[in-house]
């Protein structure tokens, strides 16, 4: 039987990407999102954004309500597009959940400024992400880098034992 069997759950494992067209428009509606919360001086924007970020952060594909108007809207394009790493969505996902949380409690204590830098990170990382350089998928890369190196394992070995 060839290693690219269908029952071949490793091979099943590779296919299960999120297309880029659904990154893509996460990234657009951070970036859109952030920025309209800027212009109007609105941080309920950013609570907003955050709690959609905040369900694909806990519950994954099946709680991003990006991911499921993506998967509808970019259907056809979806079926032939590259795919990128859910863990490192997850992971990218994790920190503009961080950021925007951390603006919401800025926000909730009267520091009006720090949750508009810290959601503005969030609004940076976006635009450097679409210009071509996730800052997210370098702190990710890292990340797994300095754990093998402390640990010696690395994920695709966690499953082996």
């Amino acid at each position: 039987m060839s290693n690219l069997s269908p029952s071949n759950t490793a091979a099943t494992k590779v296919c299960t990407g999120i297309p880029l067209p659904i990154v893509k428009l996460n990234r657009v509606v951070l970036l859109t999102g952030i920025v309209t919360a800027i212009l109007a001086q609105q941080p309920v924007i950013t609570t907003l954004l955050f709690v959609i970020i905040l369900g694909a952060v806990v519950f994954g594909q099946k709680g991003s309500l990006i991911f499921i108007i993506g998967s509808r809207i970019f259907a056809e394009q979806n079926k032939s597009a590259k795919t990128e790493d859910p863990k490192l969505m997850r992971f990218n996902n994790s920190i503009a959940a961080i950021l925007l949380g951390s603006a919401q409690i800025a926000f909730l204590l009267g520091a009006d400024l720090t949750g508009w830098i810290l959601s503005g990170f969030v609004a940076v990382a976006a635009a450097v992400a679409l210009g071509g350089f996730c800052f997210g998928c370098y702190l990710f890369y890292q990340f797994n880098l300095q754990r093998f190196k402390l640990f010696g394992i690395s994920r695709a070995d966690e499953g082996k034992n």
